[in-house]
């Protein structure tokens, strides 16, 4: 072969390069692109994404104590009744969202996430619906879990067959909702469609039965008076529209027994069955949970039925981390855990407080338990 030949079919980084120039142009090229790329990946960084990302965050022992402000509390306390010792845990999960419409996370955090499959990245106007303010959400998520540690009690105590009465007040009208200037603050709810309430369970049972653009039956008490007026619901913003009438209200109830929830700066509905569980097993005799490590999520009623929640994927990793071996999951939600349980914890489907404690109980003795497909 010819010389030209030999030397036109070379590499220009072979060490006989006819130019050493050449050579050194290409490493130059080359620190370029990758500065210039480094550079880039840092300005994505910082630029915001309109993405908020969702976290497993950390979990709290309902059968433990927690630490508030100086002080170091049972997350359960009961007074005024017998209470009994339990040597297992029941460990409420959660998740950490990082970003609001406020305060965006970057490109690079996004672009992480994304990778991450214990991360979850959800588009802004999804996980904060537009006419929302960052702190009505935070506000509506810290009377929801206001409401669940009552409703909570009030399922525990049913459980156990302690009987308490109970009442729905209003605490906020929502601005520019279907309630606004209708019902006030501190208005106690008696009926809606004819059908007395008290739960907050039940009111949203009957609005979703009333359905939107309807005028709803409402009797309410304020100051003393009983009233009869109406409010026409409408759907509600987000991805799962349902009939809503624009309030924000709280379930009042007389228990026999004083019950405290001593947990802050974690809202929302979701970890209802975990302290019910929790206060079913501080009163029942038998060590229900006998050492084992349990975690679990889902809302609950007053009935002791256990609705499907968000973000379980991220509790389900949290739980792990902390020591959990068993989950508890709405069964609802078996479907979404399809193919996503990590390896070493099994999800356990309930749909009530029965079918919980009556699965803590098997897990005990070492019988049969229903699981979620791992997938």
């Amino acid at each position: 072969m010819p010389l030209e030949q030999q030397k036109a079919g070379m590499s220009i980084f072979e060490s006989d390069d006819p130019t050493a120039g050449v050579q050194q142009r290409s490493r130059r090229a080359g620190w370029l692109m990758l500065s210039l790329t480094a550079v880039i990946i840092v300005g994505l960084s910082f630029f915001p994404a309109p993405y908020v990302i969702d976290n497993p965050g950390p979990t709290y022992d309902t059968l433990g104590s927690v630490e508030v402000g100086d002080a170091t509390l049972d997350l359960i306390s009961i007074s005024g009744g017998e209470v009994f010792d339990t040597t297992g845990e029941i460990r409420l999960t959660t998740v950490t969202r990082s970003g609001n419409p406020d305060s965006l996370p970057g490109w690079a955090d996004v672009l992480s996430g994304w990778l991450d499959p214990t991360r979850t990245v959800i588009p802004v106007d999804v996980a904060y619906p537009p006419g929302v303010s960052v702190e009505q959400n935070r506000e509506a998520a810290q009377i929801d879990m206001e409401n669940s540690q009552q409703e909570a009690i009030a399922a525990a105590l049913s459980y156990a067959g302690i009987p308490f009465a109970s009442t729905l007040v209003v605490s906020q009208s929502l601005e520019g909702g279907p309630s606004e200037g209708v019902l006030l603050a501190d208005d106690v709810i008696l009926q809606a469609m004819g059908t007395p309430v008290h739960t907050v369970s039940e009111l949203r049972e009957l609005i979703g039965i009333s359905g939107a653009n309807t005028p709803l039956d409402l009797v309410i008490e304020r100051e003393g008076r009983e009233i009869d007026l109406q409010v026409v619901p409408r759907l509600s913003e987000g991805d799962s529209p349902m009939p809503m009438i624009g309030i924000l209200v709280s379930g009042r109830y007389d228990f026999p027994l004083e019950i405290e929830i001593a947990l802050d700066n974690v809202g929302g509905p979701s970890a209802g069955l975990v302290f019910a569980l929790g206060i079913v097993d501080k009163l029942t005799a038998e060590d229900i949970t006998a050492g084992g490590v349990f975690a679990g999520t889902g809302t609950i009623n007053a009935r002791g039925e256990v609705g499907s929640i968000g973000g379980i994927r991220h509790k389900m990793h949290g739980a792990l981390a902390d020591g959990a071996t068993w989950f508890l999951a709405p069964a609802d939600n078996c479907p979404d855990v399809l193919g996503h349980i990590p390896d070493g914890l099994q999800v356990i489907p309930v749909a009530t407080l029965d079918d919980a404690v009556d699965a803590l109980v098997s897990v005990r003795e070492g019988t049969a338990v229903a699981v979620c497909p791992g997938g």
